[in-house]
């Protein structure tokens, strides 16, 4: 229980090897029918939601959790009070109960245990082949393979230990830890230590574990966030007070170069031995052996993956790494784990810098483009450079200075400065009318100026309104979105979708592009397409009300904007460039990439973008091209 800045992390150290499957829930203590809590309020909660493959708008929490870890989540690993009171007043309706008295005790928190238990079962990794207690029907000779149920479900408790919206939940677990047994129940806490003259203060978390304990919950482990190391006589005073099993039960979690660092940390403190002595993870016979890493301080690890300068730690790993082998058997070590930490330690030496402007509308609270950020920060890290990422405010783009809402002169010269200084662009997605203009000239300018581009969502339709307005001179094009009395309306209203009720209603979750026009007129292959792999289909995630409207199709990519990847029906366009014979890079998705983007595999698009930022994309065209 925990949030998510060490709770993603520590799902990641709990996964050294990949016989060993691992799911996340993240109980939600907020009052809704469905997590679209980014909306309430928009100032001080958290404005981007994160869309997941089944369409479900949840918490961004559950993005860190997918990126870390790798894994596709649906929207019922995301539990909050209204589902629950949903469902326990449904079950009520139709009868369940029998006239009894509905209560939280027990009937709430039953439903909370019930759901933990169910959605835990739910497969969440394309891997497949895992392990169960029960036997699979299916599984004559016992191997449980392809089952696809996880080994570890992690869970997150939203809020803070005290919170009313949090207490049901708090509850739930605490009978939950009976029902399951002390040997598949493991709690954790997370607690600041903050730092007064130079003195490390514990009663913060010493006051915490308290009032959780009184809740009869007691944590087996407690994760100290500090920005200094925790010294030992801390750990001690916080082990003693705090009834955990010693020092070694007290993790610090203290600041780092860059986040990535941090499971490497936890797995340096033997969080893993920890986690798999508590739940018994050794009696699980695939993973006998393999959970027990021999490697000393950072220093070490980083001789060891060869890194920087030293004495070898471990010979043998490191001869197998120079022989490009696998790692599986090695000191517990697998692949994955050694190319994070390759990862990690690559990250702090990067010199040289990619500069990338993000032209959007919610540029005061940059949480707004989270997963775009985090998008951009893997691409970087695989072109091996540093990111520089400056903001923009569509708004500023345009010169209406009679409106004080849109900026003065001042921030239009200074708007337009950062434009030109782009090594690549990102125009974002967004809603309102407020902005737009502003990404229509960015795409403007990117197009004219040769500078890599990449729109996603709206900022893919910004591509199409620009082209229309200016290389098919189509007077005052736009979207109806915008301009509901539009001569061209190039971007429309889907017919499908709810006018009235705003929420839940939009095209959402994982849909297939299919790229129709692998190749342009003049014999150039489709960067999208390369970028994929060259794959036929891809599937990627949705979330607009709008879409290019299928009667200017034609006459759009006919004119030069090709329309290379659209849906199985070929009715509504998804993906959009122009050929590399008259630009370097310019892509336009109406998904939302960033959605799936993971540190080890950075989203395509994105990839692309830093690629030709960085002039490198010539060179991965010819190296990939089929």
């Amino acid at each position: 229980m925990a949030s998510s800045f060490c709770r993603g992390r520590v799902g990641c150290i709990t996964v050294p090897t990949r016989d060993l499957a691992l799911r996340c829930q993240c109980p939600m203590p907020l009052l809704t029918s469905h997590m679209t809590i980014y909306i309430l309020p928009p100032i001080t909660k958290k404005p981007q939601c994160f869309v997941l493959n089944d369409g479900g708008e949840t918490d961004l929490d559950l993005g860190n959790y997918e990126r870390f870890l790798s894994i596709s989540l649906t929207s019922d690993h995301n539990i909050t009070t209204g589902k629950i009171y949903r469902k326990v007043i449904t079950k009520e309706r139709r009868g369940d109960y029998l006239g009894k008295t509905v209560q939280v005790v027990p009937h709430i928190t039953d439903e909370i245990q019930s759901w933990i238990e169910e959605v835990a079962h739910v497969p969440v990794d394309d891997m497949g082949n895992r392990h169960w207690d029960a036997v699979n029907e299916d599984d004559v000779n016992g191997t449980r393979e392809g089952v696809g149920i996880a080994d570890v479900c992690l869970i997150e408790v939203g809020g803070t230990v005290g919170d009313i919206e949090s207490s049901v939940f708090l509850e739930a677990l605490r009978q939950f830890q009976f029902r399951v047994g002390p040997s598949n129940f493991c709690l954790t806490f997370v607690s600041l230590v903050p730092i007064m003259g130079e003195e490390q203060k514990t009663k913060p978390t010493q006051h915490g574990v308290r009032d959780l304990r009184s809740l009869g919950l007691s944590p087996a482990v407690i994760f100290c966030r500090c920005k200094e190391v925790l010294e030992e006589g801390t750990k001690s005073k916080i082990a003693s007070f705090c009834h955990v099993g010693g020092p070694q039960c007290v993790l610090s979690v203290h600041d780092v170069s860059n986040v990535y660092h941090v499971p490497l940390l936890l797995m340096e403190q033997n969080l893993h031995r920890i986690l798999a002595e508590k739940l018994e993870l050794s009696k699980i016979n695939d993973l006998e052996g393999r959970l027990d890493l021999t490697m000393g301080g950072l220093e070490e690890k980083a001789t060891m993956w060869n890194l920087i300068e030293g004495d070898v730690a471990n010979e043998q790993v490191l001869a197998k790494l120079d022989n490009g082998e696998s790692l599986c058997g090695v000191s517990g070590m697998t692949r994955s784990m050694t190319d994070w930490a390759r990862m990690a330690f690559k990250l702090d030496g990067f010199q040289k810098e990619v500069k990338i402007v993000i032209v959007g509308k919610y540029t005061g609270l940059q949480d707004s483009y989270l997963s775009v950020i985090k998008s951009l920060k893997h691409a970087s890290m695989a072109v091996e450079r540093k990111l520089d990422l400056v903001w923009v405010e569509a708004a500023h783009l345009e010169n209406s200075f009679d409106d004080e809402t849109m900026g003065g002169e001042k921030e239009y010269k200074e708007a337009w400065e950062k434009m030109k200084s782009a090594d690549g662009v990102v125009v974002p997605g967004g809603f309102g009318t407020r902005g737009f203009l502003g990404k229509v000239l960015a795409a403007k300018y990117c197009r004219e100026n040769s500078i890599p581009y990449l729109g996603v969502c709206l900022g893919f339709q910004a591509m199409v309104v620009e082209y229309s307005r200016n290389i098919l001179k189509w007077e005052e094009a736009n979207s109806t979105e915008f301009d509901e009395e539009t001569k061209n309306p190039v971007v429309i209203f889907m017919p499908e979708i709810d006018k009235d009720v705003m929420g839940g209603t939009m095209r959402l979750g994982s849909r297939n592009t299919v790229f129709t026009h692998p190749n342009h007129e003049d014999g150039s292959p489709s960067i999208a397409k390369i970028m994929y792999g060259n794959a036929k289909i891809v599937s990627e995630r949705h979330r607009h009300r709008y879409e290019v409207n299928p009667d200017r199709v034609d006459a759009i990519h006919n004119a030069g904007l090709k329309f290379v990847g659209r849906d199985e029906t070929g009715t509504r366009m998804e993906v959009a460039e122009l050929p590399r014979s008259q630009h370097p890079y310019y892509v336009g998705c109406q998904y939302h990439p960033e959605f799936k983007s993971r540190p080890l595999n950075p989203s395509p698009p994105f990839h692309g973008l830093l690629l030709a930022a960085c002039g490198m994309l010539d060179d991965y065209v010819s190296s990939h091209h089929k």
